[in-house]
């Protein structure tokens, strides 16, 4: 699946081997503070973290693409962008791509993945349902 406005979707996997095989790639968490401390956060080597929305109020973090840029984000690097289950990293990567950053694609199924048939995620899709390598903020 490809959007108008950023590279496209990966899975987890495949945004982790990318990660681990380009060393100019970068993976970005657009999740909260509150998620990064009680559900987990990848464990990559280049990674930043940086919220899309901030909480409580969830309002859009309007310092977004300026705070990837002052992480050292170059603007033609692979950048994997990650949330809980894919939207609001979806909205962050056309944000960045709009701002003129060149390679960003959204990682589908997030972190956590869609909710299964009882409403509980980690079961259907996601970096942890993969088994990706994570560790507990």
């Amino acid at each position: 699946m490809t959007s108008g406005s950023y590279k496209g979707d990966v899975s987890p996997r495949d945004a982790f081997e990318r990660l681990q095989e380009n060393d100019r790639s970068v993976l970005i968490d657009v999740r909260t503070d509150a998620e990064w401390a009680f559900v987990g956060v990848p464990a990559v080597e280049r990674m930043a973290r940086i919220p899309w929305q901030v909480f409580p109020t969830m309002e859009r973090n309007e310092e977004f693409v300026d705070q990837v840029r002052a992480a050292g984000v170059p603007e033609d690097a692979e950048v994997f962008l990650l949330c809980r289950s894919g939207g609001r990293s979806a909205a962050a990567a056309a944000a960045l791509t709009a701002a003129g950053f060149e390679n960003c694609f959204n990682i589908a199924g997030g972190f956590e993945g869609d909710r299964d048939q009882h409403g509980h995620r980690n079961t259907v899709g996601g970096w942890r349902h993969d088994g990706l390598p994570w560790v507990q903020g």
